[in-house]
């Protein structure tokens, strides 16, 4: 946890000003300038002009606080002038930390995996051993009930079907009987699984 601090520098005075002149007119800025180097003679300026705001940096503290008490809401050509001793804001480390990831997951795909994560192997496949020897015993046509069905759910039955080899072999051998006799071998048909009747629960 970084601690947020505000520490006043007292050898710098921030200066809100209204009057724009400062900021684009020489010989204005000359006489606003003076105005603070009677102070210091080893004062410093910063212009802003976006921000309004002119930063004066002193070489003694006693001036600068001199200068605050005297100049505060003072006017300057017109306008009133307002003093402010600047204000530095430590965060407690010199770099800027990243934000936690706590919401990171709701990207899709995570910018980066959390902290700790490690990636898991692969598991093993889970072959059926049993079932690739029944399957394998089987023929053409023939089926092997993998699950019996019970009231409330089906069975699973695996059939097998023929390949097109099988299937192009049948046919050269009905055409080879030759004449009106001579018929295809007719393919297994598959009979889809019933659904099982379900008698909904009656609610009093």
């Amino acid at each position: 946890m970084h601690l947020k601090m505000t520490k006043c520098n007292r050898f710098c005075l921030v200066a809100a000003l209204v009057d724009q002149d400062v900021f684009s007119q020489p010989e204005v800025r000359a006489r606003f300038e003076a105005v603070f180097l009677a102070f210091d003679a080893g004062t410093t300026f910063q212009f802003f002009k976006s921000f309004r705001r002119v930063r004066i940096n002193f070489t003694d503290a006693l001036a600068a606080a001199e200068a605050r008490e005297k100049l505060h809401k003072t006017d300057f050509n017109g306008k009133e002038m307002r003093l402010y001793f600047a204000q530095s804001v430590h965060i407690g480390s010199p770099s800027l930390q990243p934000p936690k990831p706590d919401k990171q997951f709701l990207i899709s795909p995570p910018a980066s995996p959390p902290v700790g994560w490690q990636q898991t192997p692969d598991a093993q496949p889970l072959i059926n051993y049993d079932l690739l020897r029944a399957v394998s015993k089987l023929g053409p046509g023939e089926q092997y009930e993998l699950h019996t069905g019970t009231p409330t759910t089906p069975s699973v039955i695996v059939h097998v079907c023929e390949t097109e080899e099988d299937s192009s072999e049948g046919e050269a051998d009905g055409g080879a009987d030759g004449g009106e006799g001579g018929k295809q071998r007719a393919r297994p048909k598959i009979i889809q699984t019933r659904r099982p009747d379900f008698a909904p629960a009656v609610t009093q």
